[in-house]
């Protein structure tokens, strides 16, 4: 059910975006600073494209700074996820030795009475 559902909601947003995309083919000039700002620096960067990719590419831009942003941020808890994952693994083998070393009896009257007698 959830595989349907998934799939029409990407059927529905590539109508969307297709639609949009039709609606919005038109030429327009993306400039790199206004027009008296390049003037002024003697930079004139323009380049003519359909502002359908403009709107995309803004949006696409938007996600991918997001996500860094995103990632940066949440550095320090995947460094202190880390360091416990560590210090766990670490507890966890000590604990094993720890175990290992009191089964052992280490007095040998103590392992002669802990001796499992035979029946019979």
């Amino acid at each position: 059910m959830l595989r349907i559902l998934r799939y029409v909601l990407i059927a529905v947003l590539m109508v969307v975006l297709l639609t949009v995309a039709l609606a919005n083919r038109a030429v327009v000039p993306v400039r790199l600073l206004p027009e008296d700002v390049g003037a002024l620096f003697g930079v004139n960067w323009q380049m003519e494209m359909p502002l359908f990719l403009v709107l995309f590419g803004g949006v696409v831009a938007g996600v991918v700074i997001g996500f860094t942003w995103e990632w940066l941020r949440e550095h320090k808890h995947r460094k202190t996820a880390s360091r416990r994952g560590k210090e766990v693994a670490r507890l966890e083998r000590e604990l094993a030795v720890m175990r290992d070393s009191s089964s052992l009896p280490g007095d040998d009257v103590i392992a002669l009475i802990d001796k499992p007698r035979k029946a019979g």
